[in-house]
C-alpha cells in the first residue's frame, strides 16, 4: 500500500479542516517546508499538496511555498486547488510538481481536463473526486452538484484518466475511518483504473482493508498530527499493509 501524506495549505501555513469547513481549521504546522523535509526524512517518496486558498478563490494562491517544497526535496508532489486553466497546470508541471490534480474542473470545465490528458499525458493529470453522499461537491467542498461520483468517473474515463483522488467529505479530517464500501465500489465499477483513498483513514487496519478492497494508495492527513499513524512509522507500515 502507497502512503501519500498529505499538507493543506492556507495562508500559507499547513493546517487540517473538520469535514472541509473552512470555519473548523486546525493548525499542523506553521512551516510547511519544514514539513515537507521531514516526510522526506521519513522514508515517503510521494507528497499531496493541496492550496485551500486556491480551491476557494479559483485560482493558485500558494504556489509560492509549493514551488519551494518542489525545489527543496526530491518528493515527488501532485498538487491540487484553484486549477482551472491550461496556463495553470503547465506552470505547475514546469516548476517541479511531478501531478496536478484537476477537481472542480472535471465537473465544470470538463474539456479543460480532456485537453490537458491529451497535452500533458493521463500519468501527470490526477481527477480529484470529493464527494458527500455519493455526490460531487466543488469549490473547495463549498458548493454540492446533482452528479454522481460515478457518472463524473465514467465521463473522465472516456477522456483517457486513469488516476483519480476519491475523498469522502463526511469522513475528511475526522479521523473515523475511510468509506470502504464506497471506495470498493468505485475500484470495482472502474477496475483499470488507480484510485486513491481519501479522507478519514486513521489506523493501520484502515490501511488493511482498503488494501484488501483493491486499493493501491491512501492519503493521510490529521493521523499524522494526531499520533494515530505517526510519520515516523509511515514507511513502515505501507510495507506491511497489502
Amino acid at each position: 500500500m502507497e502512503i501519500i501524506p498529505a499538507i493543506d495549505l492556507k495562508s500559507p501555513k499547513s493546517v487540517r479542516l473538520y469535514q472541509g469547513d473552512f470555519d473548523q481549521i486546525t493548525l499542523i504546522d506553521a512551516d510547511p517546508l519544514q514539513q515537507a523535509l521531514a516526510i522526506q526524512k521519513a522514508g515517503l517518496t510521494r507528497l499531496h499538496l493541496v492550496d485551500l486558498d486556491g480551491a476557494k478563490t479559483g485560482r493558485p494562491v500558494n504556489r509560492t511555498i509549493i514551488e519551494q517544497i518542489c525545489a527543496q526535496t526530491n518528493l515527488k508532489v501532485e498538487v491540487g486547488g484553484g486549477i482551472r486553466t491550461l496556463a495553470q497546470v503547465n506552470q505547475y508541471l514546469t516548476s517541479g510538481v511531478d501531478r496536478v490534480i484537476l477537481g472542480s474542473a472535471a465537473l465544470t470545465d470538463p474539456t479543460l481536463v480532456q485537453t490537458a490528458i491529451q497535452q500533458f499525458g493521463n500519468d501527470q493529470i490526477v481527477i480529484g473526486i470529493d464527494g458527500k453522499n455519493g455526490r460531487v461537491a466543488i469549490s473547495g467542498w463549498l458548493e454540492e452538484s446533482d452528479v454522481t461520483m460515478t457518472a463524473l468517473m465514467t465521463a473522465m474515463v472516456a477522456f483517457g484518466a486513469v488516476n483519480f483522488i476519491v475523498t469522502d467529505i463526511e469522513r475528511d479530517g475526522t479521523l473515523s475511518g475511510p468509506n470502504v464500501a464506497q471506495l470498493a465500489a468505485l475500484q470495482t465499477a472502474f477496475p483499470m483504473t488507480n484510485i486513491v483513498a481519501s479522507g478519514g483513514v486513521t489506523t493501520k487496519q484502515d490501511l488493511a482493508a482498503l488494501a484488501q478492497a483493491g486499493l493501491q494508495a491512501a492519503i493521510v492527513g490529521r493521523a499524522m498530527a494526531t499520533g494515530d499513524l505517526p510519520l515516523a512509522q509511515l514507511a513502515e507500515v505501507a510495507e506491511d499493509v497489502s
